[in-house]
């Protein structure tokens, strides 16, 4: 500040003016000249953060409604799934494809043979644990994850052991007591972002006796060390089983975790014992109910379906369903029957782990994430009127300060996932509460990732990836962007409003966005007040893809890509990221009869041939899937899709 007074000081500042041979002579002008340029230095400065501050949280719109439009594909991908094993019940024996769906209850061995068959070697130089775990343990592990070392799976599958066999005994309803000694500490969405997780410890202190606390769900998926966090999470608990309560969010969920990474970490941290076993035991986590989840057992079951996933709604089983999955000796003997759950548990477990809080009355359907509710601040008083409740703390959802409180004070929403879409673009918090439940928060954010860039910097990586993620809408769905556009172009001219374009756009994406402020940083020709629409987008990326996809099945693999890859996940059994060209031909052809996607067979055919290099018969189809990933375009020349 002094060095900008510095510089004020020899100009016209307000209505004064002086030279540098003035100064002596009027000391006190000076000191008011000072204030004058500190002032109005101070004001530019506000107004300069206030500026940066709007394009960031407009940076987070954009990822917010990305983020909700793909989970709209994710539970449309549930759907796909129950399709799927509908549409291969009369053919099981020879479909590879089905069999790999229904047997994955199958693959889960059981626990001695699991642990017999991973064994530490003496090469291995990570932490290693004894049961039952102690603090010392916990110690133990967090220091050997601050130095990138990876538990070895053998421990990895006992902490699992473990903590299900203390999860089991729990209730649905934990009833913690305020005890003015003790302070509860709540933490919000985690995603696999382990240092937000050690930043917390660093600052809050780690659980103990006198030092309790909540963590609030998604303690995976998205961030890189989902692994860690839960096995430090479940470390701890185990050590503190009265001090540390672990909630269950959204995507502590199979099918979430094929698509948003956490099933993709596991096997590329533990290669050699995902191909000994198949798949990990299922841990289930304590969810957060009401009074008709008190009564029931603790193991009432949350994963049915064959893919026991939270997502697949339950439906009747017909007599050839059961047949087809008598093979599996597990089902058979698991008490989690496919007609267990009612359409109603079932509604009331996707509205507890997928609704959000508005500001508006009443409660009417979540039409961004595609599930769930929303609830205006009338629900909220009924609830916590019938309930004797004093607020609701919730996650769910990114907040640019990391927690955000609505509904009169009493819904918080409280995020911990600091840097969560791009570095810079939001905080993380977490919240103490003690006797007298008034919350005190704490924000953060993680200075590894960002203590090297401006703020400018910070907030133009931001936008920047904002735009870019966007454009790959953009380009997935340029054909009916195209159509769309020509519709309120009756004259044929080539050119639309700015409002009619924002409108085209909206109808295609079904994004709730400022699209009308957004055009000229998407739309590649505007002339007076006009949208050239023939011109298509502005350079903001480009997409690497094979010289053999033709330009219609090229959108569609762009627009559908994570649907993609998610099904191949399920496909490929061993993970080996290899599967057969029928399962390719079979994957493609059932997707595009579902979504309703015109496709060549005679062209998927040859596309299948041509992506096996080697005439093996298998195709590398994640890395196929991959070469449509979405980069910056730096280089003019590169090719765009038209």
């Amino acid at each position: 500040m002094q060095k900008w007074v510095a510089i004020f000081l020899g100009v016209q500042v307000g209505s004064f003016h002086f030279g540098t041979q003035n100064l002596a002579e009027h000391p006190g002008r000076v000191r008011v000249t000072a204030i004058k340029a500190a002032v109005l230095i101070q004001s530019w400065y506000r107004c300069y953060k206030a500026r940066l501050e709007l394009r960031r949280r407009h940076a987070l719109t954009i990822f917010e409604s990305i983020e909700y439009a793909d989970e709209q594909d994710q539970l449309q991908l549930a759907n796909f799934f129950t399709f799927m094993l509908e549409n291969y019940t009369q053919k099981k024996e020879e479909s590879m494809l089905y069999q790999s769906i229904a047997s994955i209850e199958s693959q889960r061995l059981d626990t001695k043979t699991v642990l017999r068959m991973v064994e530490v070697p003496d090469s291995y130089e990570g932490p290693r644990l004894i049961f039952p775990l102690t603090y010392t343990d916990v110690l133990l592990l967090i220091n050997a994850f601050k130095e990138n070392q990876i538990l070895h799976a053998r421990y990895v599958l006992e902490v699992l052991v473990e903590a299900k066999k203390v999860l089991k005994q729990l209730p649905n309803i934990t009833h913690i007591m305020s005890i003015e000694a003790k302070e509860l500490t709540i933490c919000g969405d985690i995603h696999g972002k382990l240092d937000d997780l050690f930043l917390i410890f660093y600052k809050n202190g780690l659980p103990s006796g006198n030092n309790r606390y909540v963590f609030n769900g998604d303690f995976v998926d998205r961030g890189e060390n989902s692994m860690e966090v839960l096995m430090v999470l479940f470390a701890l608990f185990l050590v503190f089983p009265n001090d540390v309560y672990l909630n269950r969010g959204n995507h502590e969920d199979f099918l979430m975790n094929l698509r948003y990474g956490f099933t993709k970490e596991i096997t590329s941290k533990y290669k050699i014992e995902s191909k000994k076993r198949k798949k990990q035991n299922a841990v289930k986590l304590q969810r957060p109910n009401l009074a008709q989840r008190r009564a029931e057992k603790r193991h009432f079951p949350l994963f049915l379906e064959k893919m026991r996933s939270v997502l697949m709604p339950p439906s009747t089983p017909s007599e050839v369903e059961l047949r087809n999955i008598q093979f599996s000796q597990n089902i058979q003997s698991s008490s989690l029957s496919l007609d267990q759950m009612s359409k109603n548990d079932w509604d009331q477990i996707i509205n507890l782990l997928w609704s959000d809080p508005r500001n508006k009355k009443g409660c009417f359907p979540n039409t961004s994430r595609g599930g769930g509710c929303y609830f205006g601040p009338d629900i909220t008083n009924q609830i916590l009127n019938k309930f004797a409740l004093k607020m609701i703390i919730r996650s769910h959802e990114c907040k640019p300060n990391g927690f955000e409180i609505c509904h009169d004070g009493k819904v918080i929403t409280l995020f911990s996932a600091s840097n969560y879409y791009e570095e810079g673009s939001n905080r993380g918090a977490y919240l103490k509460l003690k006797k007298d439940l008034i919350p005190r928060f704490f924000q953060y954010q993680c200075h590894q990732m960002v203590q090297s860039k401006t703020l400018h910097e910070s907030v133009d990586i931001v936008e920047n990836t904002a735009f870019r993620i966007l454009g790959e809408k953009l380009i997935a769905r340029s054909s009916d962007l195209m159509e769309a556009f020509k519709k309120y172009d009756v004259k044929n001219s080539g050119k639309i409003t700015l409002s009619e374009w924002g409108k085209a756009v909206s109808e295609v994406l079904e994004m709730d966005l400022p699209w009308l402020s957004l055009c000229p940083r998407l739309a590649q020709g505007i002339e007076n007040g006009y949208v050239l629409y023939r011109m298509g987008f502005k350079k903001l990326l480009a997409i690497n893809a094979p010289k053999e996809v033709k330009s219609g099945m090229f959108q569609t693999l762009v627009r559908y890509r994570s649907d993609l890859k998610t099904i191949f996940n399920v496909i490929d059994k061993d993970k080996s990221g290899l599967i057969s060209l029928q399962e390719f031909r079979d994957i493609w052809k059932l997707f595009c009869s579902h979504y309703d996607i015109k496709s060549d067979e005679a062209y998927v055919d040859q596309l299948a041939n041509t992506m096996d290099l080697n005439h093996d018969g298998f195709i590398d189809f994640n890395e196929f899937l991959t070469a449509f990933d979405v980069v910056h375009n730096k280089l003019g020349g590169e090719r765009r899709l038209k």
